[in-house]
């Protein structure tokens, strides 16, 4: 998710469209052709970089939360990590079981809710946070993780940056993917930034929204402090860049 722009949609036309959009969209087969052509050598690149500034243990034990179909669960498994890919979408973690084995494995698992085990990192990936429509149930998932690290442990959180992303939104445009023609429309309202995606498959309407709270390097430092959480270190991209709210393609945040 990323990108936005001013709107005329109201928060009462959206109140049908947004609950548990992250359900639904995460869980269709839809999701997954739209977004097919993601970067995996970056992905790649990103993890190599952020498990050698954690000067992580080798066997370390990582927990990918909000893994999707585990691509990055995956390559850390594959670098030497012992890794547990935890998402909320059934058919993801269907898909992410079939690349299961030893030191590999994958749970279906809402990221409000804090893990039975503790780990030495947890990662939170590719901005998969703010989906939530309340401040408390967004505060809850830096709290499981802060409770799903062991004593040493580190938490990582990829978000974009909301204030770059904002103002290069792209209102709308077409995309087209394994011949459907994905109608893509981008904007904000109150603080969330939405995407509307439209499209006809097989004689079938379909219709889903995307919605992420556009939070700053502000907020999160902010949200962090209430909740007992230290923040150690904001990188802007996926070398470990320094972040810059203005010119920053992320906003890596590595926290205990």
């Amino acid at each position: 998710m990323s990108e936005e722009h001013n709107s005329i949609h109201t928060s009462a036309q959206l109140q049908n469209t947004e609950s548990k959009w992250y359900a639904s969209w995460f869980d269709s087969p839809y999701y997954h052709i739209l977004y097919k052509d993601r970067d995996y050598a970056e992905a790649r690149l990103f993890m190599d970089n952020i498990t050698a500034y954690l000067n992580l243990p080798e066997k370390a034990k990582i927990l990918d939360l909000a893994c999707g179909k585990g691509r990055h669960s995956i390559y850390l498994n594959e670098i030497g990590f012992d890794v547990t890919g935890a998402d909320l979408s059934e058919n993801s973690i269907a898909e992410a079981k079939k690349h299961e084995r030893e030191h590999l494995h994958f749970v279906v698992h809402d990221m409000r809710e804090k893990c039975n085990e503790q780990y030495d990192a947890v990662f939170n990936l590719f901005t998969s946070f703010g989906y939530f429509d309340t401040e408390e149930d967004n505060a809850r998932v830096l709290r499981s993780i802060r409770d799903s690290l062991n004593e040493f442990g580190f938490g990582v959180i990829d978000f974009m940056n909301a204030s770059r992303v904002i103002k290069n939104l792209v209102p709308e445009e077409t995309k087209i993917v394994e011949d459907i023609e994905f109608h893509i429309k981008r904007y904000v309202v109150d603080n969330y930034i939405y995407k509307e995606i439209d499209f006809e498959d097989k004689g079938h309407q379909y219709h889903f929204v995307e919605k992420v709270k556009a939070y700053t390097s502000s907020d999160f430092e902010t949200m962090m402090e209430e909740n007992g959480i230290y923040l150690l270190d904001m990188f802007g991209d996926y070398k470990l860049k320094s972040f810059s709210k203005n010119d920053s393609e992320r906003l890596i945040m590595i926290f205990k």
